[in-house]
C-alpha cells in the first residue's frame, strides 16, 4: 500500500510518527508554502493543547524552501529537488538536525511514494543525510541513517537536580554534552530527576545544548551496550533522540579508549544500533507512522 498525500499545502492535513518514542507531527508541504510561525509550531506540539509532540517535521523540497526564504541555500551536498527535513522544535525553534526524525521522515517519503527507491538523500541543516530504508510498510520501517562526523571536542559540565554532570562537547550538527558516568547503573539512571531540565555553560554553548547521561559501555561480544537519557534543548526530556545517541555513542567509546565501534543504545523509548567509524557515525533503528488527521478550522486561535 502507499500513503495517500493530502492536497499540497494544506496545514489542516497531518500525519504523526515516532522512532524509538521521539514523536513528530508531519506536514506534507512540498512547495513550502505552509507559513511555519513559531507559535503555531509551539501550539500543534504542545500535548495539551495541540496534537502533542517532541517536533514538528515539515515535508519540502529543498528548492523550495530557498525559493520561499525559508532556508537562505540548500547545503552543497543537497539537491533542489531533494526532500528536505524543515526540523522545528516542540517551542517553535528551528534546529539543524534530529536523527529519529530522519528515520521517520524517510520512512514517510518511502511509503507516500515520494521516492521509488531504498537508499536516498534526505536534506537538512546539518546537510544531506543518506538514509537506507531497509524494511517499510505503511506503519513500520527499519531505517540507516549516515549521521556524518561526532565531532568530540573539550570537556564540559551540566547541572542536573543539584547534580553536576562532566562529559564531554560533542558535535553532530548540533550541539551536545555527553556525560559517562561511572558507576551509574540502568536502574540508578531510572531513577534520575530530570523534570527541570539542565544548566549548561552559555559561553560553550551560546545557542543551547542536548544533555545525554549514559552509563559506562558493557563488552557484549563485539558490540558494546549503554543505556541514555536525554534532556532535548527547546522540549525537555524526550524518550530518545538521535544525534543524543551518535553523541553518547562516541562518548562511550572515548570513555573505553576507542575512536571508533558499534554500540547497542537503549533508551525509554526503545533501542537502536550506533556504529563509529572514520568516515562519519551510522544510526540504525526503527520508525512508526502512527496515524494522520485533520485540524479544525480556527485551533490556532488562542
Amino acid at each position: 500500500m502507499t500513503l495517500t498525500l493530502p492536497d499540497a499545502g494544506s496545514v489542516s492535513q497531518f500525519f504523526k510518527g515516532h522512532g524509538t518514542q521521539n514523536d513528530f507531527v508531519l506536514l506534507y508541504d512540498p512547495a513550502a508554502t505552509v507559513d511555519l510561525t513559531v507559535d503555531a509550531v509551539a501550539a500543534l506540539c504542545d500535548r495539551q493543547r495541540g496534537i502533542g509532540a517532541d517536533g514538528l517535521l515539515r515535508v519540502a523540497r529543498a528548492g523550495e524552501l530557498v525559493a520561499r526564504g525559508v532556508l537562505d541555500a540548500h547545503p552543497d551536498d543537497v539537491a533542489p529537488e531533494d526532500w528536505f527535513m524543515d526540523y522545528r522544535n516542540a517551542d517553535g525553534s528551528i534546529a539543524e538536525m534530529c536523527g529519529n526524525g530522519v528515520r521517520v521522515f524517510a520512512h514517510f517519503c518511502r511509503a507516500a511514494g515520494l521516492v521509488d527507491f531504498d537508499v536516498f538523500t534526505v536534506g537538512s541543516r546539518a546537510g544531506g543525510r543518506v538514509v537506507t530504508v531497509h524494511s517499510f510498510d505503511d506503519s513500520q520501517a527499519e531505517v540507516s541513517v549516515e549521521m556524518g562526523p561526532a565531532r568530540v571536542g573539550e570537556q564540559s559540565s551540566a547541572l542536573i537536580d543539584g547534580i553536576e554532570y562532566t562529559g564531554v562537547v560533542v558535535d553532530v550538527g548540533n550541539p551536545h554534552l555527553a556525560a559517562v558516568v561511572d558507576g551509574l547503573t540502568v536502574d540508578d539512571l531510572a531513577g534520575l530527576d530530570f523534570s527541570r531540565g539542565a544548566d549548561i555553560d552559555t559561553v560553550v554553548f551560546p545557542h543551547g545544548a542536548n544533555v545525554e547521561v549514559l552509563t559506562p559501555p558493557v563488552a557484549e561480544g563485539e558490540i558494546f551496550s549503554a543505556a541514555m537519557r536525554v534532556i532535548e534543548r527547546g522540549v525537555g526530556e524526550t524518550r530518545s533522540c538521535g544525534t543524543g545517541l551518535v553523541a553518547a555513542g562516541a562518548a562511550a567509546l572515548r570513555s573505553i579508549g576507542q575512536m571508533t565501534g558499534e554500540l547497542r543504545l537503549t533508551v525509554p523509548g526503545g533501542q537502536v544500533t550506533v556504529h563509529i567509524a572514520d568516515a562519519g557515525a551510522t544510526l540504525r533503528g526503527p520508525s512508526r507512522l502512527v496515524a494522520r488527521g485533520t485540524l479544525i478550522d480556527g485551533w490556532e486561535r488562542g
